[in-house]
């Protein structure tokens, strides 16, 4: 149940705000990066980008 708990709030960090959710699970590596410049472009592709990431 606690596995199930995160991915469910690592994913409504992604919808909320993108690279909030990308940079609690891998930090400053380039996954992160990525969200912020598909963030920067639109909101809809860093929060499709950000629970790819998320749940891969």
């Amino acid at each position: 149940m606690r596995g199930s708990t995160l991915t469910f709030i690592d994913i409504l960090l992604a919808i909320i705000l993108p690279p909030l959710g990308v940079f609690l699970k891998f930090g400053c590596e380039a996954e992160f990066w990525i969200c912020v410049l598909l963030t920067l472009f639109g909101w809809l592709p860093g929060i499709v980008y950000a629970i790819y990431v998320l749940t891969k």
